[in-house]
């Protein structure tokens, strides 16, 4: 099943359904409209859900995370890092509510987002994400996990992993 969206052509191979989720277009059957933020992209396979945020930087160096404590850091790098991390972060979570709200949470969720970062940045973004949505049960009162899975990639590595649900640039 193929799907594109913001420049990428995704294959998801297998998938039972797969669509734009961000969709802007207020006469689609699943444009969501209200003031919450949106992943680019579904999929959902027999075994999971597959959320999809697609952010191709144009100037990945200004995504640097500082050391701790902004220590050898450029003023801004912080800023711009921990404000693509908030984005990610929130654009989960309120699409996490829109699926909660269709029932449509009845099977793992593996968020995704291809970012053009280098691998090093990338693994730093999955690592805080992972920290802030978080993975897991983290609680002992939840039943469930509000994500079971996080992953941030480049294009070259999403293909490199995801070799069953292939990307290409548009």
């Amino acid at each position: 099943m193929i799907v594109c969206a913001d420049g990428f052509s995704f294959d998801f191979q297998n998938a039972l359904d797969a669509f734009v989720f961000d969709e802007e277009d207020k006469s689609e059957p699943r444009y969501h409209g209200l003031p919450m933020k949106r992943v680019d992209v579904m999929a959902e396979f027999h075994d999971r859900y597959i959320y999809v945020e697609v952010k191709d930087i144009g100037t990945p160096k200004k995504y640097k995370e500082p050391s701790r404590g902004g220590v050898g850091a450029k003023s801004g790098e912080l800023d711009r890092f921990s404000a693509l991390k908030e984005e990610l972060k929130h654009k989960y979570r309120d699409s996490y509510l829109f699926r909660q709200a269709e029932g449509k949470v009845d099977k793992p969720i593996h968020y995704i987002c291809l970012l053009g970062l280098d691998n090093a940045q990338c693994g730093v973004m999955r690592d805080a994400l992972s920290k802030e949505l978080p993975l897991g049960r983290a609680h002992s009162l939840w039943k469930d996990a509000i994500v079971h899975r996080c992953e941030v990639f480049n294009l070259r590595g999403w293909n490199s992993v995801h070799s069953d649900m292939p990307v290409t640039k548009l």
